[in-house]
């Protein structure tokens, strides 16, 4: 009886579908789409990620003091309080463009973020490579080494630049800080990270000690969290963020440097991939299971059809070594949504949204022990984050508001 039944109403519906007028099937048609649509908006509001609160404690940092006793909780310094009040002056003017916004001046010369999520056995080496480019390259904020640093010179248009990045002309050396800091952001660690960063910054004496801050999440918020939380808090002309584990050889930063000047918009704006592209092919990569192999390959197609042009065109999305201008940030930072490890995806459409220019800079790179990356079920869960990431821009749940 039941499926006689079914049969009689889809040979009604069949009916009157092909009776009925061109102007009501074009009506149902959209009106159907329409309700798709709204329901796939209020799936993606359901599912797409929203950054947690930050908590007061998360605002603060500590350091090793000239006593070589570790500080108590010192505020972090904010860019975007100057950026917001510069933002609402412009406002009340009827200004409604962030063009004329800017970014308060940097202190020093080179920002590096590290996020670290119980990495007390890796930390260490790490650290140590950075401190000794960072010291060798940029040295001191405030001290009597110009912005030269004394290094060997290389010809570029008519300009002298540096191996580090800087250019050797008595104007750019002027406006140009000097100096460096270290921002770790201990991402809820359970280990020892946090007395493993204070300790290496005891060991580096009075003069650098200072340079390294530590800053606490009180709970796990994942790499993209971190990291987004760190440089919000940066001082430098340029900020870097680097992994832990220090497998980007750190010396390549000042390719970056000289990349991200060469590229740089009127306004100051630009960003430099460190990319391990290159490496495809090499023995590092050959020697990988099978199944890495074939899961980054498909991660790189839902990249290539997923984002847009820009985005698509860079061919290692993933390498844990980014420079960034500071005139970008406020046109990513505040607009960050994931936390994971697909972040690196959304600071890229949102720079290309802003029509930023983007580099993507061959970099040396090895294998390190001790990943806590899952490739399955993390790359099942890239894979589903660029998917929710995507939709949840191009249908208007997330906005640069």
């Amino acid at each position: 009886m039941a499926p006689t039944v079914v049969a009689e109403i889809l040979n009604i519906l069949t009916n009157g579908i092909k009776q009925a007028p061109p102007w009501v099937l074009t009506a149902y048609a959209l009106l159907s789409l329409l309700i798709l649509a709204q329901a796939f908006y209020l799936f993606l509001s359901l599912v797409a990620p929203i950054p947690r609160d930050i908590l007061q404690s998360e605002t603060t940092y500590r350091h090793v003091e000239d006593t070589g006793s570790v500080s108590n909780a010192k505020p972090l310094p904010y860019w975007r309080d100057t950026f917001d009040r510069r933002k609402k002056t412009l406002r009340q003017k009827g200004d409604s463009s962030d063009v004329n916004i800017g970014i308060e001046e940097a202190e020093v010369f080179m920002s590096l973020v590290v996020p670290a999520f119980n990495e007390e056995n890796r930390l260490g080496l790490m650290l140590r490579e950075a401190v000794q480019y960072l010291q060798k390259e940029y040295g001191q904020a405030g001290s009597a080494r110009t912005a030269n640093g004394g290094l060997k010179q290389r010809q570029r248009k008519g300009t002298q630049e540096q191996s580090n990045g800087h250019l050797g002309s008595n104007e750019s050396a002027k406006q140009e800080p000097t100096g460096w800091e270290i921002l770790i952001i201990s991402d809820g660690s359970k280990d020892k990270t946090v007395d493993t960063a204070l300790e290496f910054a005891r060991s580096l004496g009075t003069k650098s000690a200072g340079l390294i801050r530590v800053a606490s999440l009180v709970e796990n918020r994942g790499k993209g969290g971190a990291v987004t939380h760190g440089m919000r808090h940066v001082r430098g002309r340029y900020v870097l963020f680097a992994d832990a584990d220090g497998a980007s050889k750190f010396e390549d930063l000042g390719k970056l440097v000289r990349q991200i000047k060469k590229i740089e918009d009127k306004d100051g704006r630009a960003v430099a991939v460190g990319s391990r592209a290159h490496l495809v092919g090499s023995e590092e990569v050959v020697k990988r299971s099978f199944l890495r192999n074939l899961l980054m390959y498909s991660f790189h197609l839902l990249l290539w059809i997923l984002t847009p042009p820009a985005t698509a065109a860079i061919r290692d999305t993933q390498c844990g070594f980014k420079l960034f201008s500071r005139p970008t940030l406020p046109y990513i930072i505040p607009y960050m949504h994931s936390e994971s490890w697909i972040f690196d995806v959304e600071m890229l459409m949102l720079a290309e949204s802003a029509s930023i220019p983007v580099a993507e800079v061959p970099i040396g790179w090895h294998e390190v022990q001790g990943s806590k990356l899952n490739v399955l079920w993390d790359s099942i869960g890239m894979a589903w984050g660029l998917f929710i990431l995507r939709a949840a821009w191009a249908m208007g749940v997330y906005r640069r508001t």
